[in-house]
């Protein structure tokens, strides 16, 4: 960890090099003149940086800069706590490049950019079939549930996917909220809601409910999940909580699902 008085800033080993390179101190991660913001929310910033490695190759990285919040938690060290919980699970997910916060109570996470990966719901709206990424997606949250994690926003567009020919290469982004699940208490009802979060992510992208039927199957299949038909009825029950919940949350800031540049 690299301290002064002034702010706190860790940086992953493979980092260290790249980050002096650029410039990027804990200060400059709000000044540098070359970090573009591409969405403003009343809490956040998400931004970007284009550069160059030390050997001259080209590198994106991609920056959340928090405003100060109340009560002392730090969303940069949240985020990170849950980007670590995935890696350690073996759940493919954003590099960590580093994160922070100053003395003012401004935080921010760094990651490197998953070059080459496209936001899945962007895919299937180029016109990328369902069915391509319908078992990496499915076998990837069977996985997350499975190694004890949720990630309460599994929608699609957190799930970012490469094709190389016949394989679909598939990681989870915005771990901002990924928790442990209960032990015994309460833990069928975070899974059921992170796959109510896809299924409606799913049924806004217009993906026909037999390939969503098909997908909860093969997510099924991988937990060895027996009643199928009372997951769904489940999951359609809190899917219409969250198209609810989500109209109004669009009214108050239509500007949140802007999609990140590139992806």
């Amino acid at each position: 960890m690299l301290q002064t008085p002034k702010h706190k800033f860790r940086v992953a080993d493979e980092y260290q090099a790249l980050l002096r390179h650029l410039g990027l101190s804990a200060e400059a991660i709000f000044t540098h003149p070359g970090i573009k913001v591409w969405r403003k929310l009343p809490d956040r910033e998400n931004a970007y940086l284009d550069g160059l490695r030390p050997d001259g190759t080209p590198v994106r990285l991609h920056i959340k800069r928090h405003e100060p919040v109340r009560y002392g938690y730090n969303p940069a060290d949240l985020e990170s706590q849950g980007i670590r919980a995935l890696q350690v699970e073996g759940i493919p997910t954003v590099p960590l490049v580093g994160w922070g916060m100053l003395a003012d109570g401004r935080s921010f996470l760094i990651s490197e950019d998953l070059a080459d990966f496209r936001a899945a719901d962007k895919m299937i709206e180029a016109g990328t079939p369902f069915e391509r990424l319908l078992a990496p997606t499915a076998e990837l949250a069977a996985k997350l549930h499975t190694r004890g994690l949720h990630h309460r926003d599994l929608y699609l567009c957190h799930f970012f996917a490469k094709e190389t020919g016949l394989t679909v290469d598939v990681r989870l982004i915005d771990a901002a909220r990924v928790k442990r699940l209960p032990v015994l208490f309460f833990r069928n009802r975070w899974i059921v809601k992170d796959l109510a979060q896809f299924w409606y992510s799913a049924t806004r992208l217009s993906v026909p409910p037999e390939l969503r039927r098909k997908w909860l199957e093969s997510y099924a299949a991988t937990r060895s999940v027996k009643n199928i038909d009372a997951l769904q009825r489940q999951i359609e029950r809190k899917s219409a909580w969250i198209e609810h919940h989500d109209a109004k949350l669009q009214r108050k800031q239509p500007t949140r699902n802007v999609s990140i540049p590139g992806a």
